[in-house]
């Protein structure tokens, strides 16, 4: 099965390892490099994506608030969101968790474990 990921950082560095290792999985991936640019590239995504990972520390829209605007909107509502971020506290993961994350995997990350989280939680 190929999944449709949709990356979401604010760095560009991440942005194409994210892109780098999805994509040797068979994986398309879309990239956006903010809370505000992915609401906007996922307005205009058809089909969805499979899965949405997404950073915490972001400008102008961070990750809870993106991950909150995702939840709110009927159409991407049930869209798995993974959380990737070099934050891992565990008051964050449970504000993420409040939000709507699916899951949270820590930077610097393991390609093939998260080539791995991201089948599990599309199913």
């Amino acid at each position: 099965m190929t999944l449709n990921i949709l990356a979401v950082d604010d760095s560009r560095t991440m942005r194409e390892m994210l892109r780098t290792a999805l994509g040797a999985a068979g994986m398309t991936v879309t990239v956006a490099n903010d809370g505000v640019h992915a609401l906007e590239v996922l307005a205009a995504m058809s089909p969805l994506p499979d899965a949405i990972i997404s950073d915490i520390n972001m400008p102008r829209l961070d990750g809870f608030g993106f991950i909150r605007a995702v939840r709110r909107n009927a159409r991407t509502r049930a869209v798995p969101i993974l959380c990737l971020t070099t934050e891992s506290a565990d008051d964050l993961k449970m504000r993420a968790r409040d939000a709507g994350a699916t899951g949270w995997i820590v930077k610097p990350f393991d390609p093939q474990g998260l080539i791995r989280s991201l089948y599990m939680i599309t199913g």
